[in-house]
């Protein structure tokens, strides 16, 4: 997918969406339904201007340049289809998330009420579903209520993707607006049934609504179903903080969803105010030697006689499995570090009690909260607005507040991580009183606080040096994609953190 940039005065870029106009000229308009709307007839502004675009980063300086834009969603004058010439299709992807149900719904009453158009259809089981499983018409009144309920009523799956059979598909069912719902992997998806729309001369929007529960998706603000998570996931921490101060030496672990990301486990931490450490993929930790977690967790016991730790689920992971979406999958990091705690703590002859608590899969299949639903609404109108002006080959979201079209080759590069060096994850440290990890010198752990070397780069031959000086091995010290070959996490000489 080639960019579609266009350069203003003073440093303006907007990095612009595909339009039907781009390959199919000619095409007739109508005048936007929307005017003759009750709904909208109290809008001081019925229409979004064509100029109207959001800037990528808030923070400027006076004499920089303008920065990155991307063109503001909402209604148009003109738009592209007669209401009763629509057929669209809604199809979601990829693993559960709370507020599927919800955007489902709010596709299928947008479509509806907003520019009269009935005919909608449920692509069922993921991808394969254009050409594995049957439709099912939908109705606002099919989806009346579907946002009270968890998952999906059209069913997901992973993979299953054959792009000329699906697009065959879209042709011969007469769909001429597909909403896809779905995760990086599922955008990726989107982005080459795009292409090959385009490349067939079709007048067919393809228009998606990403969806991952870890919040990972880069350049939006957040994700729809992240509220939830998080809420969710606390619920999750205050079980594990109530068993773990119930006993002596109690131990609380909690394993949370972020196979790249630890935004979950980051929110949910700082939400909670119960736990003292909080592990993620982003910062790599080490077990052994001086400010090692067995230290921490050590130390903690004895001042407090409980604690909480939280883990992402792909902390201290390097693998290279993947599923049918191509994402990673990961073996258990909750069960292998109750198993290296418990073990550890034995052979020093210290009774701990460890409670391990994994509530992934109940996060993922539980109804979106109110904040959720919300989000999830104008996620789908934005989808509706955008795909009837003709807008194709994107996602929708939020961008500093204002919700705005993006060209699919955006999101799909790489994920969005939590920066260890930014505030955010400072306010993480400062709230648990943990160490950060990043430095396995015995100066950056002295009394549970961090010193001016926490954030400094450690090269190879420090690591080596410190072995030297505390008689620990490199590898049981931190290594990361800027140490040593970027191996994983060890607990001796050969046995790896995670089997």
């Amino acid at each position: 997918m080639e960019p579609k940039i266009i350069k203003g005065d003073g440093g303006y870029v907007l990095d612009d969406v595909p339009h039907f106009s781009d390959y199919l000229p000619n095409l007739p308009t109508y005048p936007n339904p929307l005017q003759n709307n009750p709904s909208y007839s109290v809008t001081k502004q019925y229409f979004v201007d064509f100029d109207d675009t959001v800037v990528q980063r808030a923070v400027q300086h006076k004499d920089g340049p303008r920065g990155i834009h991307f063109r503001r969603q909402g209604p148009r004058q003109k738009v592209y289809f007669a209401p009763d010439e629509v057929k669209a299709c809604i199809v979601t992807c990829g693993g559960l998330c709370p507020g599927l149900n919800t955007v489902i719904r709010e596709l299928v009453c947008g479509l509806d009420y907003m520019y009269g158009c009935k005919n909608i259809l449920g692509i069922q089981g993921g991808y394969k579903g254009f050409y594995a499983r049957n439709t099912i018409p939908l109705t606002p009144k099919i989806v009346d209520s579907i946002h009270k309920r968890g998952g999906t009523i059209l069913g997901s799956s992973r993979g299953g993707y054959v792009t000329s059979k699906i697009v065959d598909s879209i042709v011969d069912r007469g769909i001429n607006q597909v909403y896809i719902i779905g995760g990086d992997g599922t955008q990726k998806g989107a982005s080459v049934i795009y292409e090959e729309v385009r490349k067939r001369g079709l007048k067919v929007a393809v228009v998606g609504i990403p969806k991952t529960i870890d919040n990972d998706i880069p350049i939006i603000d957040k994700s729809f179903g992240f509220d939830t998570a998080v809420e969710e996931a606390q619920r999750a921490i205050n079980a594990a903080h109530t068993e773990a101060e119930s006993v002596e030496n109690g131990v609380g672990l909690v394993k949370l969803m972020g196979r790249d990301s630890g935004f979950i486990a980051m929110y949910a931490t700082l939400a909670s105010r119960d736990v003292d450490c909080c592990l993620i993929p982003e910062s790599p930790f080490y077990l052994e030697g001086p400010g090692g977690l067995y230290e921490f967790v050590g130390r903690r016991l004895r001042d407090n006689g409980h604690m909480v730790i939280v883990i992402a689920e792909g902390a201290g992971e390097k693998v290279e499995e993947r599923d049918a979406s191509g994402n990673k999958a990961f073996k258990d990091v909750g069960l292998w570090l109750s198993h290296m705690i418990k073990e550890h703590f034995a052979q020093i002859k210290l009774n701990i009690t460890l409670k391990y608590i994994d509530p992934t899969y109940m996060i993922r299949a539980v109804p979106a909260n109110a904040s959720d639903n919300v989000y999830c609404t104008i996620l789908a109108q934005s989808a509706i607005h955008g795909a009837m002006a003709g807008y194709t080959g994107c996602i929708v979201g939020p961008v500093n507040g204002r919700q705005c079209y993006i060209p699919f080759y955006r999101i799909v590069d790489k994920p969005n991580k939590v920066v260890i060096t930014d505030r955010m994850w400072a306010r993480l440290l400062s709230s648990t009183n943990q160490p950060s990890f990043m430095n396995p010198h015995k100066e950056a752990f002295i009394e549970g606080k961090q010193d001016e070397m926490v954030l400094s780069k450690i090269t190879a031959e420090e690591l080596t040096e410190n072995e030297k000086s505390t008689g620990t091995s490199t590898s049981s010290s931190l290594l990361d994609d800027n140490h040593v070959d970027n191996q994983l996490l060890t607990t001796n000489g050969s046995t790896p953190l995670r089997k």
